[in-house]
C-alpha cells in the first residue's frame, strides 16, 4: 500500500516473502530512509501487532508529509519495510535478518513481546543495525551486553515494586499471593518480580507457579489457587490468556479482594471480551493518556498525540500505541541528531538520547532500556479503564472485589 511517492507500507507474508517490495527506484533509494520491522498481523499476537502497525502509519504519514527526516540538513522522505512474521519468534528473526541483508533497511523495529525481541535482536547485533523496541520490558533482554538494542519501555521490576507498595498501603490486612504466569519472556519475568517484591515487603506467597505457552485449561491451578484462599491473585500473560483465566475463575467461584492481571486490563479487547467480568481487575501500565507531557516530535504534547489517535481509531490508545509511536520519534530524532544514515552514528546518537516525547521522557540506561519513572496502576470499573496512581494522574480510588 503506497502512502507517497517516496515510501511504501506494504505487507509482506510468507508467501510473498521472495519477492521484492520495495516501491521506490533504485535511483531514488538513497534518498530514503529505510526502517524495517517483522511484525505480527496474523497469529495470536496479531491484535498488539495491529497496533504497532497503526501508530508507525500514523508517524510516517504525518513525518512524509512534512517532508521527512532530517539527514544532514536535506529533508528524506521514510519508508517503512515490514513482514508478517505469523507470531513465530523464528520467523521474526529470519525475516529480520532479510530485512537487513536483502532489503538493505537502515534500521529496525522490533515485534511484540520480550521473546520475540530478543530473538531480533540478536540478529540486529549480529549485522551491527540499531534496534529500537516498544514492547519489551524485560531486563533479561537487555542484560546481554548488545550495543544496538534501545527500548521505550521502563524495566518490568519498578512496576511489581510500587505495585506491592500501592496494595499495602490500601489494604493494610493484605497477607497471601497467589501467582500464576505465563512462561514465556515478559509473563515469566513479571511472575517472578511480583513474587520477590511481595516476598520483601513481607507478604505470604502462598502459590507461585508458571503455566505453557498455549495453555487452554486453567482449571487445575485455579483450583489450587481457591484452595490457597489468597487475597490478591496475581495472572501473567497475554489478551487471550488472561480473557480465558478469567472467565475459568468465574466459572470455579474464585473470588479475591484484588486480581491483578498483566497486561490485559491495559487493551480494551480484554474489557470488550470479558464485559463485567472486567469490573475490578487490577494492572499496571507504562503509559496512559491523562498524562501530559510537551516534548520533541510530530506529537509535541499527550493532547496532540491522543487528539489525532482517537480522530483516526474512534477509540483511546494504550500503552502499546504510545510506546511504539516514541519509538519512531526517538528514532527520528537520533537520525537528525546524527546527521547521517551511518549505523554507528545513529547508534551512538541513541546512546545519548535525553529527551521528552508525548509519551514522557526518554534516556536510555548503558543497558538500553528507558529510565525507571512513576508508572500507572490501574483498574477496571465500570468496564472503563481508570488510574489508582500515580497521584498527579489518579482519577479514582481502588475498588475491592466483593
Amino acid at each position: 500500500m503506497l502512502f507517497g511517492s517516496r515510501w511504501s507500507f506494504g505487507v509482506r507474508t510468507a508467501a510473498a516473502v521472495a519477492m521484492v517490495a520495495v516501491s521506490v527506484s533504485a535511483a531514488a533509494a538513497a534518498d530514503v530512509v529505510k526502517i524495517g520491522a517483522p511484525l505480527a498481523l496474523t497469529g495470536p499476537l496479531a491484535d498488539e501487532g495491529k497496533k504497532q502497525e497503526d501508530v508507525w502509519r500514523m508517524w510516517l504519514e504525518k513525518v512524509n508529509a512534512a517532508g521527512g527526516i532530517e539527514v544532514g540538513g536535506k529533508p528524506t522522505k521514510v519508508e517503512l519495510v515490514k513482514y508478517d512474521y505469523q507470531s513465530d519468534g523464528q520467523r521474526a528473526g529470519q525475516l529480520a535478518e532479510k530485512l537487513i541483508t536483502d532489503d538493505k533497511v537502515n534500521f529496525l523495529l522490533a515485534p511484540f513481546g520480550s521473546g520475540h525481541t530478543k530473538i531480533v535482536a540478536a540478529v540486529a547485533e549480529r549485522y551491527g543495525t540499531p534496534l529500537v523496541a516498544c514492547v519489551s520490558s524485560s531486563e533479561s533482554v537487555f542484560d546481554q551486553g548488545l550495543k544496538n538494542l534501545f527500548g521505550t519501555l521502563s524495566p518490568n521490576g519498578g512496576m511489581t515494586t510500587a505495585m506491592v507498595k500501592f496494595f499495602k498501603s490500601k489494604v493494610p490486612d493484605l497477607k497471601r499471593v497467589a501467582v500464576l504466569g505465563r512462561d514465556d519472556v515478559f509473563p515469566r519475568s513479571m511472575a517472578k518480580a511480583i513474587s520477590a517484591a511481595a516476598k520483601a515487603e513481607g507478604l505470604d506467597v502462598v502459590y507461585d507457579q508458571l503455566y505453557a505457552v498455549g495453555t487452554l485449561d486453567h482449571s487445575a491451578a485455579l483450583s489450587a489457587i481457591k484452595a490457597a484462599k489468597p487475597d490478591w491473585i496475581y495472572v501473567t500473560g497475554y489478551t487471550q490468556d488472561l480473557i480465558l483465566a478469567r472467565k475459568q475463575m468465574a466459572d470455579l467461584g474464585i473470588k479475591a479482594p484484588i486480581i491483578t492481571m498483566v497486561t490485559g486490563p491495559a487493551y480494551k479487547e480484554f474489557v470488550e471480551a470479558l464485559g463485567e467480568l472486567a469490573n475490578g481487575v487490577t494492572s499496571s501500565s507504562w503509559w496512559h493518556h491523562a498524562t501530559s507531557y510537551d516534548g520533541v516530535g510530530v506529537w509535541p504534547t499527550t493532547a496532540d498525540f491522543y487528539k489525532e489517535f482517537v480522530a483516526k481509531h474512534k477509540d483511546d490508545p494504550d500503552y502499546v500505541h504510545a510506546s511504539c509511536a516514541a519509538a519512531m520519534v526517538t528514532l527520528g530524532d537520533a537520525i537528525k541528531r546524527a546527521g547521517s544514515l551511518d549505523k554507528d552514528k545513529v547508534r551512538d546518537a541513541l546512546v545519548d538520547t535525553d529527551i521528552t516525547t508525548f509519551y514522557g521522557p526518554v534516556k536510555f540506561a548503558e543497558t538500553g532500556m528507558n529510565q525507571v519513572r512513576d508508572l500507572p496502576i490501574i483498574q477496571v470499573q465500570d468496564e472503563a479503564i481508570k488510574v489508582l496512581a500515580p497521584a498527579d494522574i489518579k482519577n479514582a480510588d481502588l475498588a475491592l472485589i466483593k
